[in-house]
This record gives structure tokens, C-alpha cells and sequence, in this order.
């Protein structure tokens, strides 16, 4: 069976926060530390916290603002991270909940009867426990049959499960595959963080994998898929089990987002591009066929560098939209949201790309035609 894609679906939180707002709260947080710690900066020991700006996050990123699915915890400066309180094991989970709400918007889209699904992968960043997985928690309440599970790619994880799912079609074990990404990379962000606080923003998207016979008709084909990993420490969270069996870890930096940022962006971009080249050329494609790049939403340097490299010309804002600067780095969602908002305008046979990278080394590759 050839696998398409037959429709995409977006959640997205209802708090946003500014620059402005992060940036206020950011060095009143500061300069609360400074005074707490005013003994021991005077003395050497610690060097003072500084503060954070506006211009300085756009020019290093791009970004303007992002959503939330906890904004008052974010925005104090005495708490610093969103407040999502613990549901009970009766409750439908957070992580689940939104990925439902984006995976109807999918559905609905298509003309899909949950029940005709076969599959759920709940492809993401961070699961917010170890089991049972997101995916079947998803599965049940969406009334699907079937079989689920998670997968983490960190960024790249919703290429990894768009091909994932495909393969499942091509194999004959599923004629419908659902793959969401429920992101709140709000949870893992060190919010005092003056290099990253601003990095971040939550959301869930979905996509609808199906066999090409049984798709609506405004349905995308699959041209091609690619996946690349190479291991790498530079984009890194040590938060897990194990961290109970070495207390003296707990509260560390690195069981939150770290990453060297220069090294990120000095070595991923060649490899991004190398890889998108490479793959245009073993699917007998020129890059000036390509309507479109929905690429990635990291950062904006990164991204128009990659686009150079591939088209030959800095890309236009048509030729590689955009969502950053609203949404902010939403991991594995960001070029699902890109490709959701910024696709509409396509028409039988225009072609496109849907690339993600990031943490691990991890990168993918989707190269899709509108059908009709």
C-alpha cells in the first residue's frame, strides 16, 4: 500500500507570553538572586546574574513570543516554571489531553472515524512518565483499536514518526496511522537560564498517515523519507529514573535543557543540509521544484542558513515560512505547525519538504506532493 498524508491537526495553548513579559520577569528574578547572593558575588565567589533584553533574544533567535499552558508560574519571579499540578490516575493526562484536541482537528479534516485508525504514535520530546505510554493513554480516548506507543527523537521526532508510520502502511500492518506531538518543553526549560530562557514554547500537533486508497482526495503523497542520527552531547536532558540513585544530582542544570548553542549551530546546519541535498538527489528531484521548505523552528539564523544551501538564494518567506517568531522552538511540532499553516495555498503536484533536527544528533526528511 503507498502511504500519504491525509491531513494535519494544531493545538495551541491559550496563554502567551512576550518577550517583553519573560524579560521583565527574568531580571526581577535577577536581581532578587544578586541580593540573596550579595555576600558571595562581593567576594568573588559567585558572579552576579545579568540581565536579559529584548533585542538581544530576537537577534540570537527570532523569537517574539510563545505559548503556555501555564503562564502565571512563568511570569513570577519567585516561582519560574509553568504550574501544571498532578492529576490523579482516573484523570486523563495533560500531555494526552492536548495531543487528543490536535488529533480531532486531524481527524475531522480527513472524515475519519476514530474507530478506523489503527494506530497511535505519540511522538515527542518529553513523556511525562515512563508508563504507561502517552500513545495508548490516547489511543483509549480516542476510542481507537489497535496498537500505540511512544517514541522520542527529541526535535526530529515528528519526521521519525511520520516515516515510522508510513513504513506500518507500506508493510500492510495498518491502513491509518495517527501521529501526534504533544509538546510542553515548558516543563523542561530552566526559566533562569539567561542563554535559553527564552527558547521555548508549548503546543500539539498531529498527523493522519493513511493508505493512498482510502485518503480524501486533498491528500499528500509521500515522495520520499529520510532519517539521520548522529550521538552528540551538545543538546542534552539528564532528567530520568535514575536520578533518585545519586541524589547529589538532584536540582542540577543538566536535568533541564542545556545545550552549546555555537557548537549546535556550527555542526547541524552542514549536516541538515548535506542530507536535504543528498536526498533531492537519490529521489531525482532539483531543488527549484520545491514550493516550499517547512523547516525546523529553532532558531532563525539556522534555518535561513539551511535554506541557502538548498535552494542556491536566501529564501523568501513564502519559500520557508515562519512560526517561530510566534510559537517559539516547539520541538517536534514546529514543522508540522509550519506545514499545517503554511500549505493551503498548494495545488496538484506543487512539491515541498517537511525537515526537523535537533537533539542527539537527529534529523528527517519528508518530501511531499499535493495530490489534488
Amino acid at each position: 500500500m503507498t502511504p500519504v498524508i491525509s491531513a494535519t491537526g494544531l493545538w495551541t495553548p491559550p496563554h502567551t507570553v512576550t518577550n517583553a513579559e519573560l524579560v521583565e520577569s527574568f531580571n526581577a528574578w535577577a536581581d532578587r538572586w544578586n541580593e540573596a547572593n550579595k555576600a558571595e558575588i562581593e567576594a568573588g565567589t559567585l558572579e552576579a546574574k545579568t540581565h536579559s533584553n529584548v533585542e538581544f533574544i530576537e537577534k540570537a533567535s527570532g523569537i517574539k513570543s510563545r505559548y503556555v499552558v501555564d503562564k502565571s508560574g512563568v511570569v513570577d519571579p519567585a516561582i519560574m516554571r509553568p504550574i501544571i499540578p498532578e492529576r490523579p490516575n482516573e484523570e486523563i493526562s495533560i500531555l494526552a489531553e492536548i495531543a487528543v484536541k490536535a488529533a480531532k482537528q486531524a481527524l475531522e479534516t480527513a472524515g475519519r472515524d476514530p474507530k478506523d485508525v489503527d494506530a497511535v504514535i505519540c511522538a515527542a520530546s518529553n513523556m511525562q512518565r515512563a508508563y504507561p505510554a502517552m500513545a495508548i493513554e490516547v489511543q483509549e480516548a480516542l476510542g481507537i483499536e489497535g496498537f500505540s506507543f511512544d517514541m522520542n527523537v527529541a526535535c526530529s521526532s515528528a519526521t521519525f514518526g511520520i516515516q515510522t508510520a508510513a513504513d506500518f502502511v507500506r508493510a500492510g500492518n495498518a491502513k491509518s496511522v495517527l501521529m501526534v506531538n504533544p509538546e510542553i518543553t515548558s516543563g523542561h526549560l530552566n526559566w533562569t537560564d539567561r542563554d535559553s530562557h527564552f527558547i521555548f514554547g508549548d503546543v500539539a500537533t498531529a498527523v493522519l498517515v493513511e493508505a493512498e486508497d482510502i485518503a480524501p482526495k486533498q491528500h499528500w503523497k509521500i515522495l520520499g523519507t529520510q532519517l539521520k542520527t548522529k550521538f552528540s552531547s551538545n543538546i542534552r536532558n539528564n532528567f530520568g529514573f535514575l536520578n533518585r540513585a545519586d541524589p547529589a544530582g538532584e536540582g542540577q542544570a543538566d536535568k533541564l535543557f542545556i545545550q552549546e548553542g555555537r557548537k549546535v549551530f556550527k555542526e547541524v546546519v552542514p549536516m541538515v543540509s548535506e542530507m536535504i541535498l543528498s536526498e533531492l538527489t537519490r529521489l531525482d528531484l532539483k531543488s527549484d521544484e520545491l514550493k516550499r521548505l517547512w523547516l525546523h523552528q529553532a532558531n532563525a539564523n539556522m534555518n535561513r542558513l539551511i535554506s541557502t544551501k538548498v535552494l542556491g538564494h536566501e529564501a523568501s518567506e513564502d519559500e520557508s515560512p515562519t512560526v517561530l517568531d510566534e510559537y517559539a522552538n516547539t520541538s517536534s511540532a514546529g514543522s508540522i505547525i509550519a506545514f499545517h499553516k503554511h500549505s493551503g495555498d498548494f495545488k496538484s503536484g506543487d512539491k515541498g519538504l517537511i525537515c526537523s533536527f535537533g537533539a542527539g544528533y537527529s534529523a528527517g526528511t519528508v518530501f511531499v506532493e499535493k495530490a489534488a
